[in-house]
């Protein structure tokens, strides 16, 4: 962490937090590893140098814990520079009231715990075995937590008064209103905005809605009560056997689908349902896009600089994608930091600059 300048220099407590409770208190005995194919088990009991490799193989890779009955991640260990960033963003001081969204192990509530103090933190987790095993790991640790198991999306928040803070540890993409009105005025919203990024929102002191900047690029594990697809094992079911249905030349490069994040925010912005993944070959950069439904585009490099769009599917996702990246030039390429996202009981949305300048609207969580 401190080679790669990961520690927040505002949140000094975060560095002493980890040295503390330390990630490999909270993991279990078993982890998983993709293989490339698929996703292979790692016994600490077995394989105890695996497991270790895995769990501290980057500063910013997560750690799988689970796997759903498709044989994808359901659960993971959050990468420690992502939980560092999102703790920082968070603004947490001691005595804050805190409640935290998807305990998953209990990591990240014992961090928090640590730096607000003993019965602060309530957590809140959908899977009743790994409530328990949070519980468990966090008073093995001596953290002083209550952990709830129940759905905070749509049960909404624990009983009594609004709390200072919130984090979540899953991914949504519109915020349910009774996570606002679960914090007080004035207080904080730290949660990974759906597919790619994390953003902090304010409550107003009127308390009709909340605003904030995005933070970072984090991604997390989708709320898991609606999964969303990712990777090229849902490309290739979205596609399925089906010939593209559309050919046309692009007069572009697709290599700053791969290399520039600002970019790839913006098209998150843009187009949030659309998957982009990116791989390269002789001729350069080719991107697999998709809506996790029917629709679904390739853009492949032809080595001189320009691409073939192939679509396929109900709509042009290909060229929502290449839309949007016209609009981001259009707009002076601004930096993932230059988007925000204002929130109130009936309508949420991003923006650029300033929550009246331009924006995009994100579907409304009508839960909690």
């Amino acid at each position: 962490m401190a080679q790669d300048g990961a520690w927040p220099a505002d949140s000094p407590w975060v560095r002493e937090a980890m040295a503390v409770l330390p990630r490999d208190r909270f993991a279990p005995d078993r982890l998983w590893r993709w293989d490339g194919r698929a996703y292979e088990p790692l016994d600490r009991a077995t394989d105890p140098r695996g497991w270790a490799e895995e769990l501290y193989g980057g500063i910013h890779a997560p750690a799988v814990t689970r796997l759903d009955t498709g044989g994808l991640p359901s659960s993971s260990l959050s990468a420690p520079a992502v939980v560092a960033d999102m703790l920082d963003s968070l603004l947490l001081e001691p005595g804050h009231r805190v409640w935290d969204i998807g305990a998953g192990q209990g990591w990240t509530t014992a961090l928090a715990v640590h730096r607000a103090g003993p019965r602060r933190v309530v957590a809140t987790e959908l899977d009743a075995g790994l409530a328990e095993f949070a519980r468990r790991r966090l008073a093995a640790a001596g953290a002083d937590a209550e952990v709830l198991t129940g759905d905070a999306t749509r049960d909404g928040p624990p009983g009594g008064r609004p709390v200072d803070r919130i984090h979540a540890g899953y991914a949504v993409e519109a915020v349910p209103w009774g996570w606002v009105e679960a914090v007080r005025p004035g207080g904080r919203i730290v949660y990974p905005w759906g597919r790619l990024g994390h953003v902090a929102l304010t409550r107003a002191e009127d308390g009709r809605s909340a605003a904030g900047w995005v933070q970072g690029l984090a991604r997390f594990m989708a709320d898991r009560t609606a999964p969303a697809p990712a990777g090229r094992l849902a490309y290739a079911a979205v596609r399925g056997d089906g010939e593209p249905q559309t050919r046309s030349p692009v007069d572009r490069d697709p290599a700053p689908l791969a290399d520039d994040w600002h970019l790839r925010f913006a098209i998150r912005v843009a187009v949030p349902d659309a998957v982009l993944l990116t791989g390269r070959d002789q001729d350069g950069v080719n991107a697999w896009i998709h809506d996790g439904d029917r629709s679904w585009a390739a853009l492949t490099a032809r080595g001189d600089g320009t691409a073939l769009l192939f679509q396929g599917g109900p709509r042009p996702i290909g060229d929502e994608v290449l839309t949007a990246w016209s609009q981001w030039d259009a707009l002076g390429r601004p930096s993932r930091y230059d988007y925000g996202i204002t929130v109130t009981p009936d309508r949420q949305w991003a923006w650029l600059h300033t929550p009246d300048g331009p924006h995009w609207p994100i579907g409304v969580c009508s839960q909690a």
